[in-house]
């Protein structure tokens, strides 16, 4: 079973103006501690994403001791091999985790978001490394977000699965204690990183040591 870091940064390429900003940005977390890092883009075609994805990879080099990143992307199985990504997460619209599985192969992360109860028992059947909860809180990182789930939520999906768990979704420094006390393993974070991103997740270790 894997061990995930308490925290787990997600950037979402529409926050950013550049690719030198993301991969600025992306070490600027990492040089705060920060090893778990999502790659995410809902808007860009594939030419766009492979191009960002590889810079981030040319950043963090893959076998680099001096900050080691592990790099997973966002939705596309095909890209995460071309990057040389070291996992991918899907959605509940993506590819189905067993057929992600069977394209990325054994060695690689594999992630899987859910909602509800139905859809984490479902997932926890998979051959899935982590499970995803949310959103924990309302959000403004989707168009067309999933209802809240709540902390009571993730208290819920700790109870229905042993495998890590993600909780994401409106996430912050005031409110990410209560998601690892509900008994999450890890929290996702946009939004509430992308101030001041090393000073940002140096705040979160502090919180969730």
């Amino acid at each position: 079973m894997i061990s995930l870091p308490r925290l787990y940064a997600i950037l979402d390429a529409g926050f950013f103006t550049s690719t030198e900003n993301l991969v600025t940005v992306a070490q600027a977390l990492a040089a705060a501690s920060c090893s778990l890092i999502q790659y995410r883009n809902k808007s860009g075609n594939a030419r766009e994403m492979l191009a960002q994805a590889r810079e981030l990879r040319q950043a963090f080099p893959v076998g680099s001791s001096r900050m080691p990143v592990r790099l997973i992307m966002n939705d596309r199985a095909d890209l995460c091999l071309a990057a040389e990504f070291d996992g991918v997460h899907v959605g509940q619209d993506d590819l189905s985790p067993e057929a992600v599985r069977r394209i990325v192969g054994p060695e690689r992360w594999l992630g899987v978001s859910t909602h509800n109860p139905e859809q984490l028992r479902e997932a926890d059947l998979t051959s899935a490394d982590y499970l995803a909860i949310g959103p924990v809180f309302a959000t403004t990182s989707k168009e067309k977000p999933d209802p809240v789930v709540g902390v009571e939520g993730v208290r819920r999906a700790r109870e229905l699965t042993r495998k890590p768990l993600v909780a994401i979704g409106g996430i912050t420094r005031a409110n990410a204690r209560s998601v690892i006390e509900a008994g999450a393993d890890s929290v996702a974070v946009i939004s509430d990183l992308l101030r001041d991103p090393g000073k940002s997740a140096e705040e979160f270790f502090r919180i969730l040591r």
